[in-house]
């Protein structure tokens, strides 16, 4: 103690013989003498430097003896490896392949709609009939037509291997036979299309024409909305600087805010165009949809597991400082003695991703450090801190 007295009174002394043997500021400035006055200001500036830096050193030295000095209350985490998840936020919608409107592919009155809304019906089940305008009469004849045509062409073709009758005969008989069959098909072709079948598996959304009304193909009137809700996912458009961390297999948390359910799944397919009008990419989604209550266009939240370290240092965010250089710093703890007192040291730390008010700390501190947290925004550099519970 004796030895910082004697110091405080050198430096008092010396800062009092400035005003002796040198120009005093005031005259300085009234002579004019811009070279001098720079020569001043540059002395006093070299003062100023050394007698801080003592000061610093005095306080260091009252906080290291005085012990009725007020010791600065502060807690600690120890700087600790765990697994670390960051998540993407971002909006999408549910789509789905299978949901399409059924045309008529003949013209003519709706006979008969076997469906209503909300059926659930399979793939080829008959939805609906038109009247064929008597195609099946004619369907018929043909047929029976055809099989004669067949006998004809049969026996002809015994004669014709026991080398009995004219080339010319079996040739017209098969020939009959064959425009026959394929008048055949062509005419059931064409009956099928008086039925309504169902494309795929799903659930009848909306009947659009009702019994007895007149349809007609090419109007752009359907008379049925099917809809396949076991098949949907999400499309959502992802910024290309996640194009690296957002690949298929990531595994996403969806949100439906209008139906307070989440599911769990994981993108199935990436996009390999960048959309140059939003700089983004498209992902796809597969949605499972068991109670059948998610419907397309329903807005859906995603969390896409874009990022993983299974060794991650976090801190929180509170504790992180910045300064005029743009680094971010914190304090530890450092030499701390049985009575829980210790140093505090500036850190300049690299940060990476977020999660909540966690931060993952890239470089600066290593496992077992102490991180100063409440008090952080308190302490100076090098200042005797005690580390409570």
């Amino acid at each position: 103690m004796k030895n910082i007295i004697l110091l405080i009174g050198f430096l008092l002394a010396l800062s009092g013989c400035q005003d002796g043997p040198d120009k005093s500021v005031e005259s300085l400035i009234s002579e004019g003498d811009i070279e001098a006055i720079k020569s001043k200001k540059q002395e006093i500036s070299e003062q100023q430097k050394i007698l801080s830096s003592e000061i610093k050193k005095l306080d260091s030295a009252i906080n290291a003896m005085d012990k009725n000095a007020k010791i600065l209350l502060v807690t600690a985490v120890e700087a600790k490896t765990k697994p670390f998840k960051h998540y993407l936020d971002l909006q999408g919608d549910v789509k789905t392949r299978q949901n399409v409107l059924v045309y008529p592919e003949m013209a003519g009155t709706l006979l008969k709609v076997y469906v209503k809304e909300g059926q659930q019906v399979t793939k080829g089940q008959i939805l609906a009939r038109i009247d064929d305008g008597g195609m099946n009469s004619q369907l018929d004849q043909l047929k029976a037509q055809a099989a004669l045509a067949k006998t004809t062409f049969e026996r002809q073709k015994r004669l014709w291997d026991q080398n009995i009758g004219s080339e010319i005969q079996y040739l017209q008989a098969e020939t009959n036979y064959q425009a026959l069959e394929n008048s055949v098909k062509q005419s059931e072709s064409q009956l099928a299309k008086s039925t309504i079948r169902a494309p795929f598996s799903g659930i009848i959304d909306n009947v659009i024409q009702d019994q007895g009304t007149v349809v007609s193909p090419g109007t752009g009137v359907a008379v049925f909305r099917i809809v396949n809700l076991s098949e949907m996912h999400i499309e959502v458009n992802v910024p290309e600087s996640y194009l690296e961390g957002v690949t298929p297999g990531k595994h996403v948390k969806v949100y439906f805010p209008v139906l307070r359910d989440s599911v769990f799944t994981e993108v199935r397919q990436t996009g390999n165009f960048i959309n140059p009008a939003n700089r983004s990419f498209r992902i796809e989604i597969p949605v499972p949809n068991k109670k059948g209550n998610i419907k397309p266009n329903l807005t859906a939240r995603v969390s896409i597991n874009d990022y993983s370290n299974d060794r991650a240092i976090l801190i929180p965010q509170s504790v992180i400082s910045e300064n005029s250089a743009g680094e971010q710093y914190i304090y530890t703890a450092v030499d701390s003695d049985d009575e829980n007192k210790a140093v505090a040291k500036k850190q300049i730390i690299v940060t990476g991703r977020t999660s909540g008010d966690l931060v993952e700390v890239l470089e600066g501190i290593e496992v077992g450090d102490l991180v100063i947290k409440e008090g952080a925004r308190n302490v100076r550099e090098d200042q005797i801190v005690r580390i409570i519970e």
